[in-house]
């Protein structure tokens, strides 16, 4: 006799199960609908947590990731039916894709089972809104986060893989560019670390910003497809297609219910925004949350009329505009069409999001408004989701029916607005014309938001009538503009910098009078963190575990509670620890040699001092200041042994023996930037291929910066250089990851130098520079009495113009920048202070060859090394997340 009951025999539900989404209520009473035979079955071999607990199936996420035999088992199952592959022709990149595959399965389990839970819960949730997320690659990570790498390299091992070679085949998910899209990625990690029911929210770019290639010295920029093998960390939500609507018309019509005027904006041009998720692991907890990005997609693939009427290319035209939303990070804005295609991701993105957080928030609410800011905290990450604020703001009024003073209160409640510059010039606006033509109820609205607060603002200042203009959303000029972080202000109920300075600065500076008009209370500081997940553990290996052992936490508790470093400076004096640091940091710049001689075919001696810089080139982050000084370091060296000074007598005398190691990419439209590039890369041809140098000095620029070479060139770094002009620089990470990795640091007071300081102590770090309450003063004189130019930074900008480094021409631009047209970023004031801070720092870090017994340089060099990273537990995203959660989104964790 069977144990099946016929479907005839089966109690009919009474609830219809769909495709996504459920209330609590809803998930309970569909539990209780559905036959006992089904759950009987489901409870047999489901790997999730059933709401009544009574989980009869294997834990599949622990088996998968601690079993070896069950990893395998999956992993030739994967090769086998997911690959259609066999055993020989199982290459690296299907054992990645295989292995990654295997990962997911576990990690999907987890997944669900959070999403079930905070479903039930139905607290509040946070909803990160970035446009980028660098989050590197997902295989390693997800492997820490659920501690099982070890089973998965001897798993490989069996197989005949080596794991390091299995993760080299993962791309880097090319989802952003800079410090924004990490920051964005560190918090997603953070968010789930620490238990809190939040998603994030971007886009998912078919190409990154772009590959870069050194050619004969220039950058060029060719396409990243980063998705040519697939993404197997990708989860397509194809039934979950919003659509957003672009261009038309807005007329006025009445409401049939309550018979008040109302506005109806009718598109003229419809995409579909479609879902793609991906798994966001905690570390030492099952909690994990969701990124979610958007693909943008026709409503219709191709005009099948004009097809046949022979018009192909028209055909596919709706498709290709459509697609063209979510195919580039940042496209070029040096043009209308540009900036019209970015405009149009921002609201592309913004509008789905928003539709898909009301979608979920009136599955339970119903349109219980008041209750949406106890439900839904929107953080803005950037001006760039600033379209939010008007979005939601529509859809209250337009689409729901509210009064506007009481949607706006809702609104404001919301949001909170992360600022991250302190440059006016760098603050993102909007034409008028762009902005009406492109979304043209948006603009009504935007200028209504205007009307009512500078109405408020007027009330408030009555003899002051010039703050209306400064504080306007629409600045006025030739080309009227929409100041996005001013409705961002207004928009939002919190204004955070990102580092004491930082946050500081704009209360004094760019958005002083905002400080007038909200008060104080409107604005606060919360100093960027990095995760030490990927930035110590996945980055670095072996001083992961060294740490591990000194603190006697084989579990690693200290990566999710990092203040524990401090405990390292009980062995500060033990040689014996510090000759094992030293070692490690040696190994690692053995590693980084590898990937210099690979991308570039020059040799570095790992014994040498590894001066590094990498991170976005810009002028304010001044790496022209640097490879000024590397060729005035070149020119003295050759005087040197012109006049006869042996190599020998100047690396005890004059200079220690160097790589300065540059990388970074440029924007395609920035001309100074790329000038930048292409002088480091010519400076490099001569210098490295001076037969008289030798070792003594070296420069590389390392093509390609992205997050698996910062992995690399970070614990590597005996010095990395942070050192952007005083009051530029919002906070900066990189700062923090090269400390937490035991890299010494020299930098200007700025950004979170000033904190990094204040926890490692001064004398860990070499400071030099302006500070930044003179820089206004010294910008000034440059003006009114010229730039004056010190003898050493003439001398290099003689040897420029002579030719020494190419056409000199190609400079010029450069140069001249700096004498004649103001020196706005005190190149000139800051030079011979940051030649003192490397004399300076080259003592203490001596002669050192590689050498265990060199007791001078553990001494010096290596004890700072130690201290500074003992000092570095503030700075843990987890800490920064916490500081959110208390301070402006009011949650707090979902106990597991």
């Amino acid at each position: 006799m069977s144990d099946y009951l016929t479907p005839a025999e089966l109690p009919q539900p009474k609830l219809k199960r769909t495709n996504t989404g459920f209330t609590p209520n809803q998930i309970i009473a569909l539990d209780a609908a559905i036959p006992e035979g089904a759950k009987h079955i489901w409870a047999k071999y489901s790997q999730l947590k059933p709401l009544n607990g009574n989980h009869h199936g294997q834990d599949l996420e622990s088996k998968l990731v601690h079993d070896r035999g069950a990893f395998e088992e999956s992993f030739v199952r994967h090769v086998e039916t997911t690959l259609a592959r066999n055993m020989y022709n199982c290459d690296n990149l299907a054992a990645y894709q295989a292995a990654s595959s295997t990962v997911r399965d576990a990690l999907l389990v987890d997944w669900a089972n959070t999403q079930q839970k905070q479903t039930v819960h139905n607290g509040k949730r946070v909803y990160y809104l970035s446009l980028e997320f660098l989050m590197g690659r997902a295989m390693d990570n997800a492997l820490i986060n659920l501690k099982g790498r070890d089973n998965a390299a001897a798993a490989l091992s069996d197989l005949g893989f080596n794991l390091e070679d299995v993760l080299d085949q993962e791309p880097d998910a090319a989802l952003g560019n800079g410090g924004l899209g990490r920051l964005a990625a560190c918090f997603v990690d953070s968010l789930s670390s620490k238990n809190y029911s939040g998603w994030g929210y971007g886009l998912n770019y078919q190409y990154g910003i772009f590959k870069q290639k050194i050619i004969d010295g220039y950058q060029v920029e060719t396409p990243d497809y980063w998705l040519k093998y697939s993404n197997p960390w990708e989860i397509d939500r194809k039934e979950i297609q919003i659509p957003v609507d672009f261009y038309g018309h807005v007329y006025e019509d009445y409401d049939p219910n309550s018979g008040k005027p109302k506005k109806i904006w009718s598109g003229g041009e419809r995409v579909l925004a479609v879902a793609a998720d991906f798994p966001i692991p905690g570390y030492n907890t099952d909690n994990t949350n969701n990124l979610r990005l958007w693909n943008a997609k026709p409503t219709h693939e191709f005009d099948f009329t004009k097809f046949n009427a022979g018009d192909y290319q028209q055909s596919v035209g709706a498709q290709q505009r459509a697609e063209s939303i979510t195919a580039v990070l940042y496209p070029n804005d040096n043009f209308y069409s540009g900036k019209e295609l970015r405009l149009k991701q921002q609201y592309f993105w913004v509008a789905a999001s928003l539709h898909d957080i009301v979608r979920r928030f009136k599955k339970t609410n119903k349109s219980q408004w008041e209750k949406f800011p106890e439900q839904v905290a929107i953080q803005l990450n950037d001006t760039h989701p600033t379209l939010a604020i008007v979005e939601l703001q529509r859809v209250l009024v337009d689409l729901e029916g509210l009064e506007w003073d009481h949607a706006w209160s809702i609104v404001t409640r919301v949001f909170a607005y992360t600022n991250h510059t302190v440059m006016t010039e760098a603050l993102e606006k909007w034409p008028v014309d762009l902005v009406g033509r492109l979304l043209p109820r948006h603009l009504e609205i935007i200028y209504d938001i205007n009307f009512f607060f500078l109405k408020d603002v007027e009330h408030k200042f009555p003899d002051d009538r010039d703050i209306l203009g400064r504080v306007s959303i629409i600045e006025e000029g030739n080309e009227k503009s929409v100041r996005m972080a001013y409705l961002a202000i207004i928009g939002s109920h919190k204004v955070n910098g990102v580092a004491e300075l930082h946050s500081e600065l704009i209360q004094t500076t760019i958005f002083k009078d905002f400080v007038r008009v909200f008060g104080k209370d409107r604005f606060t500081n919360v100093t960027n963190g990095i995760t030490p997940r990927r930035w110590l553990r996945q980055a670095n290996p072996q001083l992961a575990k060294l740490i591990s052992e000194k603190l006697n936490d084989p579990n690693y508790e200290y990566l999710t509670n990092l203040g524990n470093l401090k405990k390292l400076e009980k062995f500060i004096d033990d040689d014996e620890f510090l000759t094992k640091w030293d070692a490690i940091k040696f190994h690692n710049k053995r590693r980084l040699t590898a990937l210099v001689k690979e991308e570039t075919g020059i040799e570095l001696d790992p014994t040498v001092l590894f001066d590094v810089q990498v991170k976005r080139i810009h002028e304010y982050k001044r790496q022209q200041l640097n490879i000024f000084a590397v060729i005035y370091r070149y020119l003295r060296i050759k005087e040197l042994l012109a006049s006869g000074v042996s190599i020998d007598e100047i690396k005890l005398k004059h200079y220690i023996s160097k790589a300065s190691i540059f990388g970074g990419k440029a924007a395609p439209g920035y001309y100074m930037a790329k000038t930048i590039i292409h002088l480091i890369n010519k400076v490099g041809d001569v210098v490295n291929n001076d037969p008289e140098i030798g070792n003594l000095l070296k420069v590389v620029f390392i093509p390609d910066y992205n997050v698996s070479k910062a992995e690399i060139i970070t614990p590597a770094s005996d010095l990395s250089n942070h050192i952007s002009t005083a009051g530029t620089e919002a906070s900066g990470t990189s700062n923090m990851k090269f400390a937490l990795n035991g890299g010494l640091i020299i930098g200007t007071v700025d950004g979170a130098n000033v904190e990094i300081t204040r926890e490692i102590g001064e004398d860990n770090i070499f400071l030099f520079g302006n500070l930044s309450e003179s820089v206004e003063e010294i910008r000034h004189k440059h003006i009114y009495e010229g730039v004056q130019i010190p003898e050493t930074l003439q001398k290099v900008f003689d040897s420029i113009e002579s030719g020494a480094f190419g056409n000199p021409e190609e400079y010029k631009v450069l140069l001249d920048g700096i004498r004649y047209h103001g020196d706005h970023y005190l190149v000139s004031d800051d030079f011979d202070l940051f030649l003192d801070a490397h004399i300076k720092l080259e003592k203490v870090f001596g002669h050192h060859g590689g050498d265990a017994s060199d007791k001078d340089h553990l001494h010096r060099w290596v004890k700072k090394s130690v201290l500074s990273v003992a000092n570095m537990g503030f700075f843990s995203s987890d800490r920064c997340i916490d500081e959110y959660a208390e301070n402006i989104w009011n949650i707090e964790p979902l106990n597991q």
